[in-house]
């Protein structure tokens, strides 16, 4: 049997149509209510509020508003998540971004975000990670000297590689892996809110005298405070890149949702709150590892567990990130908008094999270079563009398909709010930070050309390069023991 792909034809490796069974080659529903709470709060819960912290204080100014900038975020988060939890459970397929794109505002920008995935928002995001990761691994046992760069890097490396092995080796170990470094995080989190909030009660608050000092506020630097927020709870539409995994999706997707961002946006400003009754603004932003400052001064018994708890914290968000990531590339490879080799599942292991392998060398290229903070700004801006124009095509459907199942439905008003502050923060990041933001706008729209060169014309391409391409992708394909799913799942 043979299928077209990219203008060519490609072997498939596989039976004739299979009914599900045990035998069947495809991603079953394995992903309860449980294993939903911990992809989501294990996706945002990483190393954004061990990092965050000093970029929103840097670029708001002052503590006051700073933790305004926390909760904002936290709200504003919830609302898109809600958002999502409508179009998660209106169209019923993985992909996320992708998906949501495809359906209600057309090919094209389905595809430049599927582009950006790849080559910017997902390296920069896992190297984001990876690189805290290997800081709070090897940082303690160089304070108070800071730690070799290249030694960070080796550990951030190691970390990948480990997540990116157990994403390959089985969904259920990746699911089982997500669900106990989840309860690892909140404890972390909870170790570092009881010892602040006790410290507060006592009256600990000399800190927060002139929270709102205007002297050191700079507007003109607030999106960037909300990039660095927004960061730290990124993570929230990560369920629905499995949605075809997820069981009983229409009660599961929006209760685990809700319930998630609830839970992170009170432990969020919590825990700032005790960052701030511990440390001056002064001393937040000094420190490389601000929760090993933070448990230097307050757990003096336990402060060498913090960095290993972080540590942990840090590997469940690139666990959880190489759970859901390729599944955007597996949804459009399926759909044509990608090469078909992306969307075969390993025969035995049920894991989506080549779209988790597509991710590692490019993340492994983004580590080797790029400074955290620039990393952040550079990758949200395609970020929030795309999920501006996901929310902006519900609306748009809502319009247009008034008749449309829609199991969960958000308000209007939460849906246009979001979608107005998002294209907001969007378009003044242009002024605040242009070369960061007009870079990720060009990588962005460097998708155009590819779009219409390569897949609206496939046809035209050379003979030869096609014949090599399709021999490429069968010898991958055999190699890695793939097959097209042979059950539909949507």
């Amino acid at each position: 049997m043979q299928r077209s792909e990219m203008g060519g034809k490609v072997e498939e490796v596989k039976a004739d149509e299979a009914k599900p069974g045990k035998e069947a080659v495809y991603l079953r529903r394995k992903i309860d209510l449980l294993a939903a709470i911990s992809i989501v709060i294990g996706t945002v819960v990483g190393s954004g509020i061990f990092i965050a912290p000093k970029g929103v204080l840097m670029y708001s100014g002052n503590v006051g508003l700073s933790l305004l900038v926390w909760a904002l975020c936290g709200i504003l988060s919830t609302f898109g998540a809600l958002c999502y939890a409508e179009l998660g459970t209106s169209f019923k397929k993985s992909g996320s971004h992708y998906t949501y794109l495809l359906e209600t505002l057309g090919p094209l920008p389905a595809f430049l975000r599927l582009w950006v995935e790849l080559i910017l928002i997902r390296p920069a995001v896992t190297s984001v990670v990876s690189l805290a990761f290997g800081r709070y691994v090897v940082e303690p046992f160089f304070s108070p000297c800071p730690a070799p760069p290249v030694l960070i890097k080796i550990f951030a490396l190691l970390g990948v590689s480990f997540v990116v092995a157990v994403n390959c080796w089985s969904v259920s170990l990746a699911s089982r892996t997500q669900i106990t470094l989840t309860f690892i995080k909140m404890f972390a989190l909870v170790l570092i809110i009881v010892p602040g909030i006790l410290a507060l009660v006592r009256g600990q608050t000399e800190n927060f005298q002139n929270a709102f000092d205007s002297g050191s506020l700079t507007l003109n630097k607030l999106p960037l405070a909300f990039y660095a927020g927004l960061y730290a709870y990124g993570g929230w539409f990560n369920l629905n890149f499995v949605t075809e995994e997820v069981i009983n999706p229409d009660r599961n997707i929006p209760l685990s949702i809700i319930f998630s961002m609830v839970t992170v946006t009170v432990c969020y400003v919590l825990v700032n709150v005790s960052y701030y009754t511990v440390m001056t603004a002064g001393e937040l932003l000094v420190s490389d590892a601000v929760a090993v400052t933070f448990a230097d001064r307050t757990l003096q018994g336990f402060a060498s567990v913090i960095p290993v708890l972080v540590a942990v914290s840090c590997l469940g968000a690139l666990n959880g990130s190489f759970f859901v990531a390729p599944r955007m590339l597996f949804v459009g490879a399926r759909d044509g908008h990608w090469p078909a080799l992306f969307s075969m599942i390993h025969v035995r292991r049920q894991t989506p094999l080549p779209a988790v392998l597509l991710l590692y060398p490019v993340v492994v290229l983004m580590v080797a270079s790029g400074e955290l903070f620039q990393l952040v700004n550079f990758a949200s801006f395609s970020r929030w563009l795309f999920i501006s124009m996901a929310t902006m095509g519900m609306l748009i459907h809502r319009f247009r398909f008034p008749q449309h199942p829609r199991p969960f439905k958000v308000p209007v008003a939460i849906a246009v709010t979001f979608t107005v502050v998002s294209f907001f923060i969007v378009g003044f990041s242009l002024y605040s930070d242009p070369w960061n933001t007009g870079g990720s706008c060009a990588i962005t729209l460097s998708g155009v050309p590819v779009y219409y060169l390569i897949l609206r014309r496939s046809a035209h391409l050379p003979h030869c390069w096609r014949r090599a391409f399709n021999y490429c992708s069968m010898q991958l394909q055999i190699l890695m023991e793939v097959v097209e799913q042979e059950v539909k799942t949507y």
